[in-house]
């Protein structure tokens, strides 16, 4: 007998507008929702392009069309910022795509290294409704596979505090909180040793020279490249 689908809260058909937005309008807002956090600065026509594997002159033009749409405003040589409207698109489909990476990983199985490319695509083509009914499925939940926070229904998302592993100086420590999800290799690298978000982790020793760093993860010692310990974020002990 076939289990009934579970209800959907009469919010999650109002918790955010009609789809007003082409797919590329989607991705450009989030990609510069993600380089303003690095640094809270105006973000680059370059560094969109490079972001998106796109050329400067095919970036430019689309920037100027999100800011004909008000999604984003441009500082003269300096860049663009998202809009409130812009913010809220590029929180909408974080949302979805986290929120489709741990389905893809906890009910489906998927490994956590391929779930990115999954969920680029069905991003753009899920419903609120079916949005709605993942989120209740897994309870809810606040982070994805790699340990990414998930804005919640409202588009709320919490404030980054973590720090890069590379910045803890010797002897300094607390939980590996998240990971980039952009790399399959560099996940396939850290699962092959156990290394998942939520582990303690703390730095026994630096080589120079941009060596590895040499930690302890859950009392198990590994050999991490710098480059590697940038993208791993930690929630540094006080």
């Amino acid at each position: 007998m076939t289990a009934a689908p579970e209800s959907v809260p009469d919010a999650a058909h109002k918790a955010h507008p009609e789809r007003r937005h082409a797919e590329g309008a989607e991705n450009y807002a989030k990609a510069i929702y993600q380089l303003q956090a690095d640094d809270d600065e105006p973000v680059g026509t370059g560094a969109v392009a490079d972001r998106l594997g796109v050329t400067p002159a095919s970036a430019s033009a689309m920037l100027k069309r999100l800011a004909d749409d008000n999604l984003v405003e441009h500082s003269p040589y300096r860049g663009v910022r998202l809009t409130p409207e812009g913010e809220q698109l590029a929180l909408e489909m974080i949302r979805h795509h986290r929120l489709i990476e741990l389905f893809l990983a906890e009910v489906l199985g998927m490994p956590w290294d391929r779930v990115h490319e999954e969920a680029e695509v069905l991003e753009h083509h899920i419903s609120e409704e079916l949005e709605e009914l993942i989120a209740t499925k897994l309870g809810q939940p606040a982070r994805d596979p790699h340990g990414d926070p998930i804005p919640s229904r409202e588009l709320d998302i919490e404030d980054d505090r973590t720090v890069a592993l590379s910045d803890l100086e010797v002897g300094g420590g607390g939980v590996f909180e998240r990971v980039s999800d952009r790399d399959p290799e560099m996940l396939r690298y850290l699962d092959s040793r156990g290394i998942r978000p939520g582990a303690a982790i703390e730095v026994r020793a630096r080589d120079p020279f941009e060596g590895p760093i040499r930690v302890s993860v859950s009392g198990d010692e590994h050999a991490l490249g710098t480059p590697l310990a940038r993208r791993m974020r930690v929630s540094a002990e006080r």
